[in-house]
């Protein structure tokens, strides 16, 4: 018996409460963290063994984060800006 459920609904609740975190407070956030969000709003990346990841929405708009840890804040709230569609 597989619970589809709480297998949908808990990578949803991870990345709403990411988000929200992010919102809060830009510093200290891995990529990984950044790639879990953007994998619940349709957002694809690309990370080909450079020093960036690059994110990219469906419309086309990129945001290229240096993926090194932490992140800088700039860059967390351009991702947030980029998830929010602006």
């Amino acid at each position: 018996h597989l619970d589809v459920t709480s297998s949908i609904i808990a990578p949803v609740n991870t990345a709403a409460k990411l988000l929200l975190a992010m919102r809060r407070n830009a510093l200290d956030w891995q990529i990984s963290h950044l790639q879990t969000v953007a994998r619940q709003h349709g957002i694809d990346w690309r990370h080909d063994a450079t020093s960036h990841c690059v994110f990219v929405r469906i419309d086309g708009k990129t945001l290229p984060v240096p993926a090194r840890r932490p992140i800088k804040p700039i860059y967390v709230k351009r991702f947030i800006e980029l998830v929010d569609g602006a």
